[in-house]
């Protein structure tokens, strides 16, 4: 169990995760730490004794998100939708949480590719089974191929949402590129999920 910390230390934790996630909004994923600590008016030495890694800061600001889209995962399972439908729904709502937190896309994916860091792995890990979950029950109503997994659903949303950040017209992109990409997930049949 880890020790407590102390109320200055707790404040200087929490100031840098606060600071932290303004500058990944500001500036993205590669937002400079010096400036971050500093920005929290601590020194890089207390910010780096907090989060050895930026993969580590990365983890703490935004676990709280992937938790969030987890349960959003496990609510539109149980919403009554259409299985084909929930998934739909849910996988627009990934993406457009990874347009919006540039830094969580970037966590994400680092996740997806190795899970190393155990905030990530942990976080990740419950979004992929709740992900898992959703699949499942498409394939079973027949909304979505038989051979499709769960890490590939995923790792093809994050590809949609890079590519939707980067068209034209922005962000609203990503209904489309979801479109022709669930257009595959459903296979031959093309009982269509609806975005």
């Amino acid at each position: 169990m880890p020790k407590p910390m102390r109320a200055d230390a707790r404040r200087n934790y929490e100031r840098l995760l606060k600071e932290a996630a303004l500058a990944f909004t500001e500036h993205g994923v590669d937002a400079s730490l010096d400036d971050i600590a500093k920005r929290a008016g601590v020194g890089s030495g207390t910010l780096y004794r907090h989060f050895p890694t930026r993969q580590d800061l990365l983890g703490e600001v935004y676990a709280d998100r992937i938790d969030e889209l987890a349960d959003q995962a496990v609510e539109f399972g149980a919403s009554g939708r259409p299985p084909g439908q929930a998934l739909a729904d849910w996988l627009q709502k990934l993406a457009e949480q990874l347009i919006r937190l540039r830094g969580l896309r970037a966590l994400l994916g680092a996740a997806m590719a190795d899970g190393s860091t155990p905030v990530i792995s942990g976080c990740s890990g419950r979004l992929t089974d709740a992900a898992g979950e959703l699949l499942t029950a498409a394939r079973q109503a027949g909304a979505a191929r038989a051979d499709l997994e769960t890490a590939e659903m995923l790792r093809l949303t994050h590809a949609v949402a890079m590519a939707a950040e980067l068209g034209a017209d922005g962000p609203p992109d990503v209904r489309r590129c979801l479109v022709l990409m669930i257009e595959g997930i459903c296979g031959d049949d093309r009982r269509a999920m609806s975005l």
